[in-house]
């Protein structure tokens, strides 16, 4: 479990060190990582019932939604299961300042 953790922050370093190299104090919450990975899996619905009702009317305009929902989805997720603390509240904004 460790070592695909650490893989995977390998992999999406470009996302996550962005995130985690702010300046200052953070305040981070538990619960801040929780909402998040809710809220990715919840843009992954979303881009899926977007993807399945665009295929049913034939549009290809439709895979804009989908495209936009899974990218923020998994963005989410990302930084959720394998972002630090740092990177969580960035998210949210928290930081002492």
């Amino acid at each position: 479990n460790k070592i695909m953790k650490k893989l995977l922050q390998i992999i999406f370093a470009p996302i996550l060190k962005s995130l985690e190299n702010s300046e200052g104090d953070y305040q981070y919450k538990s619960s801040h990582r929780t909402i998040l990975a809710v809220m990715g899996w919840l843009f992954l619905i979303v881009a899926t019932a977007a993807l399945y009702f665009s295929m049913q009317v034939g549009e290809w305009g439709g895979l804009l939604p989908v495209i936009l929902f899974s990218s923020i989805g998994l963005l989410c997720l990302i930084i959720a299961f394998i972002g630090s603390d740092k990177a969580v509240a960035k998210v949210w904004r928290n930081r002492n300042e």
